[in-house]
């Protein structure tokens, strides 16, 4: 069976859009930039959000004490090494708020990776209140020129559990950036976190519905991993009944739910997280992510069903009751 995204993958994969799109494999290559984020800086509050270690998800050749060029030939080397196949690559703005400084910065800083013949593009990880209106033209322009992708931290559709993880801003504000990079033609991507604080299964599902009302293009998925001298354990260690854990199974079965309730065009860049091990607290998996990924694709075929299976499309929900 071929699906709406033209692939017999039960899922609409990211990877095959890349491939499709350039005719070969497309490798990221995390950088540490030096930003900051507002809600660590004190313009909005400190100490950022509440789950957040960036050392827990970064590799070991991405360092701000290292310049930009330095990452980017390290990583290349690494994913080369890695993976024979991987001849090009995206230089991805990881750590922190990468549109988080005044237009010029941001202009030298992105142009250092450019510089590399076999630099694709960008993918910028930001914070959706930090997109200035002319961030947001230079990035359509790049886009003329370059692969662009735009990736918001989106962790979850409601205020109460923004709040509560001290993200400083309402999903409202997401809604609102990312039409308006969608306006300028750029591809959008989103980040979500589930199994945060106060969210219950069923409230976790209906993101889908939410997410897919949203001109988003691509989605990582992530499992809560609750990372040692975070704020976020400290929340669960007081509060351990406010937290929904997943165990492998019950979050393959989740994953496969949450699909099948999401908009086929959505592309599917990632499943689920994977930090260190000596990060996390409490129970580990002990598996990399492409076997997470394998056992949610052999789920979703015993299942026999798909992303959007159950996909339906609805008047934009009343902002109000989110």
């Amino acid at each position: 069976m071929v699906y709406p995204w033209g692939t017999s993958r039960r899922f609409n994969a990211w990877s095959n859009y890349i491939k499709g799109r350039f005719g070969h494999r497309v490798q990221k290559v995390a950088i540490d930039a030096g930003f900051s984020c507002p809600n660590r800086d004190g313009t909005l509050g400190t100490g950022g959000c509440t789950y957040c270690d960036n050392n827990a998800f970064s590799p070991s050749y991405c360092t701000s004490s290292q310049s930009i060029s330095s990452q980017v030939e390290k990583g290349m080397a690494f994913h080369r090494k890695r993976y024979k196949s991987a001849t090009r690559f995206i230089a991805y703005f990881q750590s922190y708020s990468n549109t988080y400084a005044p237009l010029e910065v941001l202009k030298e800083r992105y142009a250092q990776a450019l510089a590399f013949k076999d630099v694709a593009g960008l993918a910028v990880g930001t914070r959706p209140d930090t997109l200035e209106p002319e961030t947001l033209d230079y990035l359509a322009r790049l886009s003329e020129k370059y692969f662009i992708t735009l990736e918001l931290g989106i962790e979850s559709c409601y205020d109460k559990t923004l709040n509560r993880i001290n993200r400083g801003h309402t999903f409202d504000t997401t809604r609102k950036a990312l039409e308006e990079a969608a306006s300028r033609g750029l591809d959008t991507a989103g980040h979500m976190i589930f199994g945060l604080p106060g969210e219950s299964k069923t409230e976790m599902l209906n993101q889908a519905e939410i997410l897919s009302q949203l001109p988003l293009n691509s989605l990582k998925m992530h499992q809560l991993q609750l990372i040692q001298g975070t704020r976020m354990l400290e929340d669960y260690k007081k509060n351990p009944k406010d937290f929904l854990r997943f165990s492998y199974e019950d979050y393959k079965t989740f994953v496969v739910e949450f699909l099948e309730r999401l908009s086929p065009d959505i592309r599917i860049e990632r499943m689920a997280g994977e930090a260190p091990p000596d990060y996390v607290f409490g129970e580990r998996w002990n598996l990399r992510n492409d076997q997470i990924l394998a056992g949610i694709e052999q789920k979703l075929q015993q299942e026999n069903t798909w992303q959007s299976k159950k996909y339906k499309k609805f008047v934009f929900l009343d902002r109000m009751n989110w």
